[in-house]
């Protein structure tokens, strides 16, 4: 059985979990889309900035978002005197940490599912007369849907395992920030907390290998789906 700071961890990460997947939704569409149809000025460097959380060491990203949003920074204060609204040391900085780090993630995964799209649809669709938005929407969006899917899971899953940016932004504080991760780092190092660690560490590999089976299974849907509609043109 589960303790009560044990459910409290995983209760704040679903939480934070949740929250980072829809902060990434729109722009992970957005950027996935416009890196996989459009060509621009920079886009090498613009498509080297998106992905750079995956790179970086998290301590990095979560150095920058504590001197930008923190109590001292330029957009924290700005945050703080106009709307209340503060980041550093609360769940709302470690939804931002997650999206941050997780956000190429969705990037990714929405960009391949454009990539794998048979344009001939769409240009079937704007011969028989509907507007560009209406064949993004009724044709290129549905057909993204696989890997949207796809991203979200992997984001939501991210989130869950996410700590240098997290604990390096908004601390290790309990009830407050202290996701999955930062609750088996806290059971490491305190006498007797070996069987809570063991006990979470089980319970992030159980949500690891589903997330990937699910998002392989998801992947091999998608490359099927795919198929038929290519084979059907």
């Amino acid at each position: 059985m589960l303790t009560e700071p044990e459910w409290q961890a995983l209760s704040l990460s679903a939480h934070v979990g949740l929250w980072a997947t829809l902060v990434c939704l729109l722009p992970g569409i957005g950027c996935g889309w416009l890196l996989a149809r459009k060509q621009f000025f920079a886009k090498p460097a613009f498509e080297a900035l998106l992905f750079m959380p995956m790179v970086l060491p998290p301590t990095v990203p979560g150095y920058l978002l504590l001197v930008t949003f923190g109590s001292q920074g330029v957009i924290g204060q700005w945050l703080k005197h106009n709307f209340n609204i503060e980041f550093v040391f609360n769940w709302k900085g470690a939804v931002l940490a997650s999206a941050i780090i997780a956000f190429p993630l969705m990037v990714q995964a929405v960009k391949l599912s454009v990539q794998m799209i048979d344009r001939r649809l769409e240009q079937a669709a704007s011969t028989l007369g509907a507007s560009p938005l209406k064949v993004w929407l009724t044709v290129t969006l549905p057909l993204m849907l696989p890997g949207i899917l796809i991203g979200l899971i992997m984001v939501f899953s991210r989130s869950l395992g996410e700590f240098g940016a997290t604990i390096t932004f908004v601390g290790n504080i309990a009830g407050e920030t202290r996701t999955l991760p930062l609750a088996i780092y806290s059971a490491t190092h305190q006498i007797g907390g070996d069987a809570m660690a063991i006990r979470l560490i089980i319970i992030s590999l159980a949500f690891a290998f589903f997330a990937l089976l699910l998002s392989n299974l998801l992947s091999r849907r998608a490359e099927k789906w795919l198929g038929v509609h290519r084979a059907g043109t």
